[in-house]
């Protein structure tokens, strides 16, 4: 799930980006109402959250700009302002949900995915299979045959673009861009690493080996 963090707090939108991204989701931060608005139009997230006290611009004029251009997106208000005004306020203005400040992130988290599923298209895919292994995205459960693979967020975040694209070469460029939310080349061995530890996982110990290297090119996964 990819999300856009609109907060201008430096060190609370550092721990919800941090923190989402630990269990598995591609999180990017805008530190100013204008830089929000902009990213959004962009596109491609699957759920903005968004403060409604910014700089430059307000939280709540970002949205209804949102809901006049016919921008469904779905959107989790946090805000500091939590008088039953203040969330009737927000949610008229086009907010899906509100959720004040202090708040526990294990909530936060479950909001946000109920968004995401409530906002998804029926006949978008939720489980891939290649041979005998599965992935499934709602329960993050992989298994291979009748065994169940323990995976770090990274490594299913992985696993699942692979798997997405089975079948096809996925180049190192496409995994930086789509995995590690990198849009250049940081001239490290990170793909190298979780994709050896990503195999051992997933092929060792079993007759057929699917994850292959297409030397020159990138990687795959195919039967």
């Amino acid at each position: 799930m990819r999300v856009l963090v609109i907060e201008d707090d430096k060190e609370a939108a550092a721990y919800l980006v941090k923190a989402l991204g630990e269990v598995g989701h591609a999180a990017e931060r805008a530190s100013d109402g204008e830089t929000g608005a902009f990213m959004v139009g962009e596109g491609g997230y699957d759920v903005v959250i968004v403060d409604r006290m910014l700089p430059k611009r307000d939280g709540l004029a970002i949205i209804e700009d949102m809901r006049r251009a016919g921008d469904m997106t779905p959107v989790l208000i946090l805000s500091a302002l939590g008088q039953v005004d203040d969330r009737v306020r927000g949610l008229r203005a086009g907010g899906d949900d509100y959720l004040t400040k202090p708040y526990a992130f294990t909530e936060l988290l479950a909001r946000v995915e109920a968004l995401a599923r409530r906002s998804r298209p029926l006949d978008v895919e939720t489980q891939y299979k290649v041979a005998d292994l599965t992935l499934d995205r709602l329960s993050h459960e992989v298994r291979r045959g009748n065994e169940e693979i323990v995976l770090q967020p990274r490594e299913f975040r992985l696993l699942e673009y692979m798997m997405r694209n089975a079948g096809q070469v996925v180049t190192r460029t496409m995994l930086l861009e789509n995995v590690w939310d990198y849009h250049f080349d940081p001239q490290t061995n990170v793909i190298d690493v979780h994709i050896s530890r990503l195999r051992s996982k997933i092929d060792k110990g079993f007759d057929k080996q699917l994850l292959c290297t297409i030397r020159g090119a990138g990687y795959m996964i195919r039967e």
